[in-house]
């Protein structure tokens, strides 16, 4: 009886345990060790070559099912002291990333700026910044970025779906969006 009981108690824990790290097992590790950067990104998506990449595309990866679902990572340069705050608050930032992308009336693109907000990893800010953007009359797309400063770079990290399908994957954007960080090894 008392084997029994410990044989259920064990087989409860381990299906416990297993159930915990679920959320987390889908997703894979990326490290960039020459500019310091990692994140996770879902099991199932690959490394992606972009012919005639706007300048600063560091990485791409795409899903390899649903091919319209992507991530980015741009790093461009900024003054050597500058700091994220140096730029403006996280609506600042999102702000100016809508005039961007709405500069180019012959694009079709308008970028709508959802939320903005900061958040502190190891002692430094990242902004965090959600928008929609239309890219036709009848195309839209769902964006979750995460911004840093560090030497005089600027990481924009994107993770990006058509906006149907941002319902299924907006939790699982939002735990990769926020694993994106500045590599400390």
């Amino acid at each position: 009886m008392i084997k029994r009981l410990v044989s259920c108690l064990l087989i409860f824990l381990t299906f416990s345990l297993v159930s915990c790290s679920a959320s987390l097992s889908g997703l894979q590790r990326y490290t960039d060790a020459i500019d310091g950067y990692q994140f996770l990104y879902p099991n199932g998506w690959m490394p992606v070559e972009v012919q005639n990449a706007t300048e600063g595309v560091d990485v791409v990866y795409r899903d390899f099912i649903e091919r319209t679902e992507n991530l980015s990572v741009i790093i461009s340069k900024v003054g050597d002291s500058k700091e994220l705050s140096d730029l403006g608050t996280p609506t600042d930032v999102g702000y100016r990333f809508m005039k961007m992308v709405n500069q180019d009336p012959e694009s079709g693109r308008n970028a709508e700026l959802i939320s903005a907000e900061k958040r502190e990893v190891d002692g430094k800010d990242y902004y965090i910044l959600e928008y929609r953007v239309k890219l036709d009359e009848d195309q839209y797309r769902h964006n979750l970025a995460s911004v840093v400063t560090n030497n005089g770079k600027l990481f924009t990290f994107n993770i990006s779906t058509k906006e149907s399908r941002w319902d299924n994957v907006s939790d699982l954007f939002r735990v990769v969006a926020n694993s994106f960080s500045l590599a400390s090894y």
